[in-house]
């Protein structure tokens, strides 16, 4: 299993408890710095959504959740 698929694994982990993650948390929490390579592959297999944050008057960022996480 190489560097990618470990991140996704934890990625998948981290959203299956119904949090959300940003690119931030992911650096910070998984040393990714690829996050939207990581949901891409994601999304092969799972239903994924992304909501658009404000950064507090600083432009917006991406949330990612697992669809039937989020729902719940």
């Amino acid at each position: 299993m190489d560097k990618k698929d470990i991140q996704k694994e934890k990625i998948l982990a981290y959203m299956q408890k119904g949090k959300g993650i940003t690119q931030k948390e992911a650096v910070e929490l998984f040393g990714c710095y690829r996050l939207s390579a990581r949901i891409a592959d994601l999304r092969k297999d799972y239903a994924i959504v992304t909501k658009t944050e404000s950064n507090k008057g600083r432009g917006y960022h991406a949330r990612y959740f697992l669809a039937e996480v989020e729902d719940v």
